[in-house]
Parts: structure tokens; C-alpha cells; sequence
């Protein structure tokens, strides 16, 4: 991995309506043709990325979006891309023309502040029509984060530049932990890899290669060996680990390999706190136990990876649950972006670890399921839930464990 994963980079998405200067802002601030510009109306269909460094705040993703009014039945489809967007943006960016905030720019304004996501309106095509101070202080209403520009002109972009450093979430400014907290510096940490069909070949996944590089942060040290051969690393060690983390399709045999003693987790539960809510998605696992046959649950996986033979999502995992309910649920599998608006008739939501998106957009969902009233889950605690080594796995973790002995009676 040689450049930072989009999934850690700060998300910034660009709305408006169709010809505000969506695009042009995008090229201003990026300092290139990232988007096609033109004067007819929806020129931008599908949302466009562009990866760059913004000091102080480091690597950033810029995202611009279709017009939130477009129109016919392909606008529709336009508009729910951008509605996607909303869900994994950290910082918005609304642009506007001078004195029109309509309907269309009050609702995104309306769904930022539900999210509790900071936003900055810019003003743009200020070369061609002045803003009025009676426009002005409307805005003002709303938000102090208003910055007045041109991306014709370039006037005012350095000051958005300033203005999208100053509304940046603060722990974006920070480095948070995976893993290197609990095993801290100068400990060292077990990491089981198998190496099988679902490893891709040459390389390891994501979760894998970010915890090592976030224990080599914490000044901690990483042992990765394959479960087979864990026994026998173990063995060699002087003294006994901080932490052996694991594979979740490994976990039963990591389990019985590792000593009582010692902390043991894996990837999946580190993702639920790294990337998501880790004590609500405890509460989501322990929905398992009163869950009967022809139950409905969801499970989702963030990647759009072709599924293979045994699948963690779509075998293992329901026939680990099938063999602990005692009979057959109804499963219902999604996967990338999309997302039933009817969750009201599932029991359960099961989620992957989230580990190609950005932390925003995992909150969204985990949001988003408890309006709904229904508890979600990941992966990692389905399995350590459904194989009866959930309580093992959740020690590490004080908040999930407190949780647990609160909930189980």
C-alpha cells in the first residue's frame, strides 16, 4: 500500500443544484480538470473522486455530485447517487448562486444537521452578480461557515481552502488507533493471517496491513504467522503477547491455540470500534440469542467483490447462524453503496467490518438502522456470538465488555 486508502481519507462532498459551479469549485480547489465543465445544466451524471493532500489535515477525497434537482426518471437516479454521497461525506460543501437558497439547498442543510455534519455554503458566480446584504444575513442563520467566491475568477477560493481546514472534524487532525492502544508501546502483538482461498493473492487485505502500520505508529510490534503455525509462534515467544488478533473465519481455532490468559480479538471487532460503534454493535450481537427460524435479518458487505465458494457472508456466516437459531432464517444479502429503505421488517442488520469506507459513512448506517429501531451487528461479533466465544473476544474492549454484563441477564 503505497498511497493512503480512501477509506481514511477526509471525505469532502460538493452539492448544489444543476449549474451552480459544483464542478468548477472541484477544479478550483484541486488545481485541476478534475470535472467536466459546461454551461448546460447536468453536465456532472455520477459522482466524481478526486484523491489530494489538504494541509494540515493530510489526504482528503473531494467528491462532486449531480445537481440535487435534477429532473425525468434518470435525474431521480442521479439524485439517489448524491443521496449516497450525503451518508460517507465528513464536511459538505453547498454551493450556491447569489441570493437563491431554495428549497433544494434548505433540505441538504436540513439532512447535514441531522447527520451532524459540518457544512460551509459558497457563494460562487460573485463575477457575474453581487451578493445583496439582505442574502447575506439569511445565510447567516444558518451558518457562520460562508465563504463568498468565484471559481471563474479564483477569487475567494483560497479563503474556502482556509474555511474547509477550520470546519474539518477535529479528530481528523488526529490519528486514531486500531489496535496499538491496547497493546501500547513496547508491547507486541500476534496478528493471524490465513492464507487460503478467500486471500487474495500476493498481498494482504486492508484490515491486515493497517493494523500493522497503526502498532509500528504506536511503537508497538507486529508478529504475523498463519493459524496453523500459531501454537508453535507462541511457543517461541519469551514472554506472552499483548494481543493476538485474528481472522474471524479462524476464530474457533485461535481460540482453543490461545492461552486464557492472554487478550485475544479479531479484525472484524477492531473495525467495529475503528470504524464504527463498537458498544452498539455489541448490543446488536446479543439480538442473536432470541432470534427464531424464519426470523428476517440483512446482511451487508461494503465491498462488491464476486462471492466465492464459502463466502464469510453469504455461506458462513448464515450457516453458522442456522446451526444456532436450529433452523432457517430469512436472509436478505446487499452489497457497496446501496440500502433497503423498508429495514423496519428485518430482526438483525449484519454488517462487514466497513473497512473500504470511511468511518462517516458506517456511523450513517448504524444511524440510520437505529430511527429504524433495529439493531445492527458486524461480522467478527456474529461469529464470535454464534461459535460461543463472545465474552473471550470482547474483553479487550472495557465499554463493549460493561455493556455485555449489563445487557445479558
Amino acid at each position: 500500500m503505497q498511497k493512503t486508502p480512501k477509506s481514511l481519507r477526509l471525505h469532502i462532498g460538493i452539492f448544489g443544484k444543476r449549474n451552480a459551479g459544483k464542478s468548477s469549485i472541484l477544479n478550483s480547489l484541486t488545481g485541476q480538470s478534475s470535472s467536466i465543465v459546461s454551461s448546460y445544466a447536468g453536465t456532472t451524471t455520477d459522482p466524481v473522486e478526486k484523491p489530494m493532500e489538504l494541509l494540515p489535515i493530510g489526504p482528503v477525497l473531494f467528491i462532486d455530485t449531480a445537481g440535487i434537482d435534477d429532473i425525468g426518471a434518470l435525474g431521480e437516479m442521479r439524485i439517489e447517487r448524491t443521496r449516497q454521497v450525503i451518508k460517507r461525506t465528513d464536511l459538505a460543501v453547498i454551493v450556491i448562486e447569489p441570493g437563491n437558497l431554495t428549497e433544494f439547498e434548505l433540505d441538504l442543510i436540513k439532512e447535514f444537521d441531522r447527520l451532524s455534519v459540518p457544512y460551509i455554503l459558497a457563494v460562487n458566480k460573485t463575477d457575474l452578480k453581487k451578493l445583496k446584504d439582505s442574502s447575506l444575513e439569511t445565510l447567516k442563520q444558518k451558518t457562520s461557515n460562508i465563504v463568498i467566491c468565484s471559481a471563474e475568477t479564483g477569487d475567494g477560493i483560497t479563503e474556502l481552502r482556509k474555511m474547509l481546514i477550520k470546519t474539518a472534524p477535529p479528530d481528523f487532525l488526529e490519528s486514531p488507533a486500531i489496535l496499538s492502544d491496547l497493546v501500547g508501546p513496547g508491547g507486541i502483538a500476534v496478528l493471524v493471517v490465513p492464507i487460503d482461498k478467500e486471500a487474495p493473492k500476493g498481498r494482504l487485505i486492508m484490515p491486515q496491513v493497517q493494523s500493522i502500520r497503526d502498532l509500528l505508529d504506536g511503537d508497538s510490534s507486529a508478529l504475523v504467522c498463519k493459524d496453523r503455525e500459531l501454537m508453535s509462534t507462541l511457543d517461541k515467544l519469551k514472554h506472552k503477547p499483548d494481543l493476538v488478533v485474528t481472522d474471524s473465519q479462524a476464530f474457533l481455532k485461535v481460540a482453543a491455540d490461545t492461552p486464557l490468559d492472554v487478550p485475544m480479538t479479531s479484525f472484524s471487532i477492531l473495525f467495529a470500534r475503528f470504524k464504527g460503534d463498537l458498544v452498539e454493535m455489541t448490543k446488536g450481537a446479543m439480538v442473536i440469542e432470541n432470534l427464531e427460524p424464519t426470523d428476517k435479518i440483512m446482511i451487508c458487505e461494503s465491498c462488491t467483490h464476486h462471492p466465492i465458494t464459502d463466502d464469510i457472508g453469504t455461506v458462513k456466516i448464515p450457516r453458522w447462524l442456522h446451526q444456532f437459531v436450529g433452523g432457517k432464517l430469512q436472509i436478505d444479502h446487499w452489497r457497496g453503496h446501496d440500502w433497503p429503505e423498508n429495514l423496519e421488517e428485518y430482526k438483525l442488520i449484519i454488517h462487514c467490518g466497513g473497512c473500504m469506507w470511511n468511518k462517516r459513512e458506517m456511523l450513517s448506517r448504524i444511524m440510520t438502522a437505529r430511527e429504524a429501531g433495529v439493531p445492527i451487528t458486524n461480522y467478527g461479533l456474529t461469529i464470535a456470538y454464534t461459535l460461543g466465544i463472545f465474552e473471550r473476544s470482547l474483553k479487550p474492549f472495557p465499554a463493549a465488555w460493561e455493556v455485555y454484563n449489563k445487557y445479558k441477564t
